[in-house]
C-alpha cells in the first residue's frame, strides 16, 4: 500500500512539473523574444544615431557622454516617429540637430524671448492700421518676394532670439521705406542692449530693442558689426553705425489675429511663440497646426507674410533664426485664424518699428 501511496505521488509531481513547463515555456519563449526584440531596436537606434552624428558633424568628450546623448537622441527619435505615424496632423517632424538636446538644454540655447512682467498691462496705444478694412488687404503677401527679407541667419546657442525676429522686422521696414535692402548688426543689440529686462544672450524682448535702436539714433550693419554669437563689449565705431533708424514701435493688439493680417499686410512683424514645444522644435515642413504646442512665450519670430494652401489651410510665414535646415529652409508655416491666442501663442504679443 506505502508503495502504492509513493507511485501516486511520484506520478503527481511529476505531472505537476510537465504542466509547469509545458505553461512557462511560452512566457519563457516571449520573453526571450521581447528581449531579441528590445536588442535589436536598441541597435537600430544606436545606427541611427551614429548617421545622425555624420549628418550634423557631431562629435562627443568620450564615450560616457556618446552613451548620454543616444538616450536623449532615443527619446526625441522616439516621440517625431510616433507624432509622424499618427498621420492626423498637418505637419511633420523630423530628428534635426537638436534632437541630442534635453528641453532644458534648448531652451537655454535656442530660444531667449523675455517679457517684463510690467508689461502686461502696459501694451497698447495707438496702432496704425487699426482701421484698415481687411477687405482691401492682398489674399496673400510674401515680404520675400517683395525683396525685403534677407537670408536666414542662425543666433547658435546664444538665447537672442529677441534680436534677431526685431532685426528682420526693422530690415522688412527699412526696405519699405527706402528701397534698400541692408542686412542689420543683431550683436549690436547683444552687447549694447544690455541695460534692464534685455540682457543679451540670456533673454530679451523685442518693444525694447526698437525703443533702444530709436535711442542710439539707428543700428549698423551686419558687415560693419558682425555676428559673434556670444556676449560682448558694446562697440560705437562701426563705420555705418546708423545704416538703418526707426522711431519706435507700435504693438498689435493683443490675441486678434485679424489686426496682426493688417500689420503683415504693410510691414514684417515681431512675433512671440512657443519655441520650445517639440511640435515647433522639430518642425520639418507642412503647416503646423497646433496640437501639442501650448501658449507659452518663450522664443521670437517674425512673420513674413501669409497665404492660403492647396486645401484652404490658412497660414502664417514665419521667419526663424536657427538656419537653413530646420523646417522650411529656416521658415515656418503655421496655421492662422484661430481664436484667441493663435497657434503656439502667436498672437499674444506682436509689434513692429515704425
Amino acid at each position: 500500500m506505502a508503495l502504492e501511496v509513493n507511485m501516486s505521488a511520484s506520478l503527481l509531481i511529476l505531472a505537476v512539473l510537465i504542466v509547469s513547463s509545458v505553461c512557462t515555456a511560452p512566457r519563457a519563449l516571449a520573453a526571450r523574444e521581447l528581449a531579441g526584440e528590445d536588442a535589436a531596436a536598441d541597435a537600430t537606434m544606436a545606427v541611427r544615431h551614429e548617421k545622425w552624428m555624420a549628418e550634423h558633424g557631431r562629435t562627443y568628450k568620450d564615450e560616457t557622454e556618446k552613451a548620454r546623448r543616444l538616450e536623449i537622441f532615443r527619446a526625441n527619435a522616439r516621440l517625431i516617429d510616433s507624432f509622424n505615424a499618427a498621420g492626423a496632423h498637418s505637419h511633420r517632424l523630423a530628428t534635426n540637430r537638436f534632437a541630442d538636446l534635453t528641453d532644458d538644454e534648448f531652451r537655454a540655447a535656442r530660444t531667449g524671448y523675455r517679457r517684463p512682467q510690467t508689461v502686461a498691462g502696459a501694451r497698447g496705444g495707438r496702432f496704425r492700421y487699426e482701421n484698415f478694412s481687411l477687405a482691401d488687404a492682398p489674399r496673400s503677401i510674401d515680404w520675400r518676394k517683395k525683396g525685403a527679407v534677407t537670408g536666414v541667419k542662425d543666433q547658435g546657442s546664444c538665447g537672442c532670439c529677441w534680436a534677431f525676429s526685431a532685426v528682420a522686422a526693422v530690415e522688412g521696414l527699412t526696405k519699405i521705406r527706402t528701397g534698400r535692402l541692408v542686412s542689420l548688426s543683431e550683436q549690436e543689440l547683444v552687447d549694447c542692449d544690455v541695460y534692464g529686462d534685455d540682457q543679451g544672450c540670456d533673454g530679451g524682448f523685442m518693444d525694447n530693442a526698437f525703443d533702444f535702436i530709436e535711442r542710439r539714433g539707428g543700428l549698423a550693419s551686419e558687415s560693419g558689426y558682425p555676428y559673434r554669437g556670444e556676449d560682448g563689449s558694446c562697440r560705437s565705431d562701426a563705420a555705418d553705425a546708423g545704416a538703418a533708424s526707426i522711431r519706435g514701435h507700435e504693438d498689435v493688439p493683443a490675441n486678434n489675429e485679424a489686426a496682426l493680417v493688417a500689420a503683415v499686410a504693410h510691414q514684417p512683424v515681431s512675433v512671440a511663440i512657443n519655441g520650445a514645444d517639440h511640435v515647433f522644435k522639430f518642425y520639418d515642413g507642412g503647416v503646423l497646426g497646433g496640437d501639442g504646442c501650448d501658449t507659452e512665450l518663450n522664443h521670437a519670430i517674425t512673420a513674413v507674410g501669409y497665404g492660403t494652401a492647396s486645401d484652404g489651410t490658412r497660414y502664417w510665414v514665419m521667419k526663424n533664426s536657427w538656419g537653413k535646415s530646420w523646417g522650411e529652409g529656416g521658415y515656418v508655416r503655421i496655421r492662422r485664424g484661430v481664436r484667441g491666442e493663435g497657434v503656439c501663442g502667436l498672437a499674444k504679443m506682436p509689434s513692429y518699428p515704425v
